[in-house]
């Protein structure tokens, strides 16, 4: 099996054991998590609600992970905001309306219609209200979700993120910390598949 995954995967599966993790549990990460909170596998996934690639990942792969993985209760996702501010400008205000939705416990909903919606936001000079209009298609409460961003929130907690994803290694996005690995780049769902089924065997496996 591991002949057939790239050399950056064979990395991860190498350090699959470890337990230490610049990425140690916060409660303010559980909105943005889903799974099981006593998943055997946990994936931080360090994203840009601005990048293509992490578009790509979201809207096609994520859903068969979801499927296979998560929803059986084998891996815990947790997102954490990453966003490369040097070539994707409107990324902030997006996390910021993501991470304004999570208080209303819609994180996954807005998370899912900002990619949905990202090449139409993306290019805006301006694209805050574009942004806050996008509350009704990810059924959040409108009033709540603008006051939020408005003040200024959520800011800290997406400096915050940015700062564990770098500690962690991040340099592009999307990049996923599995188990104290490093897996950076969007791949194919079969190289995931390898890695989760590998990690789960070593973490699930009998003394």
């Amino acid at each position: 099996m591991r002949a057939h995954l790239p050399a950056v995967a064979l990395a991860v599966l190498a350090a699959a054991p470890a337990t230490p993790t610049p990425l140690q549990e916060r409660d303010q990460l559980a909105l943005r998590s889903k799974g099981r909170r006593d998943a055997p596998v946990t994936v931080y996934e360090m994203a840009d609600f601005q990048c293509p690639a992490c578009r790509s990942f979201a809207l096609e792969t994520m859903p068969v992970l979801d499927r296979e993985y998560v929803r059986p209760g084998k891996v815990r996702f947790v997102f954490i905001n990453f966003p490369l501010t040097q070539i994707h400008p409107n990324a902030v205000a997006a996390a910021e309306v993501a991470m304004c939705a999570s208080r209303q416990g819609k994180f996954w909903e807005m998370h899912d219609v900002l990619f949905l919606r990202q090449p139409v936001w993306s290019p805006l000079p301006q694209p805050g209200p574009y942004l806050l209009a996008l509350a009704d298609s990810a059924g959040v409460k409108r009033e709540p979700l603008v006051a939020c961003v408005t003040s200024g929130a959520t800011r800290a907690e997406i400096e915050a993120d940015a700062q564990r994803a770098a500690r962690a290694g991040a340099k592009s996005t999307p990049s996923f910390y599995m188990e104290g690995g490093l897996l950076p780049g969007a791949w194919p769902v079969d190289t995931y598949r390898h890695l989760l089924d590998s990690i789960y065997r070593v973490k699930t496996a009998t003394p």
